[in-house]
């Protein structure tokens, strides 16, 4: 006999099935690349104009793009991308661009994995380990110096991996141009870290960063006309209450001018409210989303800041656990990091560079920080965790786990 199914399963798949809000929910994914860019026009025509050079078979300099999550940068550098692939039609030199997410692991955590990426990309192959690192160049040469070729490599989220691995391999690839004697490189990198380039080695910045360009973040009004062009195509008519993407932008405004965080804000709120059998995306259901995307982005940040900043981190967790919570200062906070530094087996920052990333800490939400007088022993500042006290665990076992450390 077969066992009848639970019915409140059914009648939550029948809910489900009978109240489709979406249209299309994939246009307010983080994949889907819209056909135009809005509020980008200048950064996509200085992009162009950087890499134009590649139509008459010209070596582009390298060029890096910054600013904060949700500016644009990738979406703009892909569409310049795919309009130099469609104009491109020298027959004398080929062109080639490829694009890496140094975010992904496997791909960007070692130099070697960086170049066997690129080496089946372009059409090659070799083992996943096993080769020394100057064999593995010396296929990636093989591959692009055969014929005349012009080849542009676009490093997404470079920060990452130079994290990982050092700025070496920047450093590397850019010296390869003297040892093509048919092709040459460009390098394209992107990155969410506005400090990234000071902390470069200067012969690696002096190489890299030939020509910059710096994406600001949106304004409310701008990340309005954003949702609202996305909202037309993905939602069914007349499902969002008024208010609704007002208040999104507001919040994403709120959060650097961040238009992926916006679209996430509106997706999200409509699968609760689907969730919910709700026949309208309400205000409420953009206050839930908010909430579910915070935990979720103060875990993200911790699994994903570089090593150093999960250190400082956990320097100020460790401090709050001692009872310090309302009495922590800069001093005290570097204190902990050298001798976590030190079990760690890991270069010590200056005071001065703790000092900015607790900064970029406050920035993200994850402190809270007051600059206070000291008299003639000068300004401190006061730090208090951000972090809502249910997270901290999970925050900490994260730090754990990626630091190897033992409790």
């Amino acid at each position: 006999m077969v066992e009848k199914n639970n019915p409140g399963i059914d009648r939550i798949f029948d809910s489900f099935l009978k109240n489709n809000l979406f249209k299309d929910k994939f246009v307010l994914q983080t994949s889907y690349t819209p056909e135009n860019i809005p509020h980008r026009n200048e950064q996509i025509e200085q992009i162009a104009s950087i890499l134009a050079p590649v139509l008459r078979g010209e070596r582009t300099s390298n060029l890096f793009v910054y600013g904060k999550t949700g500016t644009g940068k990738t979406l703009s550098v892909q569409c310049v991308r795919n309009e130099l692939l469609k104009r491109h039609s020298s027959e004398d030199t080929k062109l080639i661009i490829q694009y890496i997410n140094c975010k992904l692991k496997k791909v960007s955590d070692t130099e070697y994995r960086i170049l066997a990426e690129l080496i089946k990309k372009l059409g090659g192959s070799v083992p996943a380990t096993g080769l020394p690192t100057d064999q593995v160049y010396n296929k990636f040469i093989e591959l692009i110096d055969n014929e005349k070729k012009l080849v542009v490599l676009i490093f997404d989220e470079i920060d990452h991996a130079v994290d990982k691995i050092s700025d070496n391999f920047l450093y590397n690839l850019t010296r390869l141009n003297s040892e093509l004697s048919k092709s040459q490189i460009s390098i394209v990198g992107i990155s969410n870290n506005l400090t990234f380039l000071d902390d470069l080695d200067p012969r690696v910045r002096s190489s890299l960063s030939e020509e910059e360009i710096v994406f600001p973040p949106y304004n409310a009004l701008q990340l309005q006309d954003i949702l609202k062009k996305r909202a037309e195509k993905a939602f069914k008519e007349g499902v969002l209450q008024d208010g609704v993407i007002a208040k999104c932008a507001a919040l994403a405004a709120r959060e650097h001018g961040d238009a992926r965080r916006a679209l996430d804000l509106l997706r999200i709120a409509g699968e609760i409210a689907e969730r919910n059998n709700l026949h309208k995306i309400s205000l409420q259901d953009i206050d839930m989303a908010n909430e579910k995307i915070e935990k979720d982005k103060i875990l993200d940040i911790v699994r994903t800041e570089p090593k150093q900043f999960q250190i400082t981190l956990l320097s100020i967790i460790n401090l709050n656990e001692q009872g310090r919570s309302g009495e922590v200062f800069t001093g005290d906070v570097y204190n902990l990091y050298q001798g976590l530094c030190d079990r760690l087996k890991t270069d010590v920052l200056t005071q001065r560079r703790v000092s900015d990333i607790l900064s970029e800490f406050d920035m993200m939400g994850l402190i809270n920080s007051s600059v206070i007088s000291k008299g003639r022993q000068g300004r401190t500042r006061k730090i208090k965790l951000s972090i809502p006290q249910n997270l901290v665990p999970k925050v900490k076992d994260i730090l754990h786990e990626s630091l190897n450390l033992s409790d």
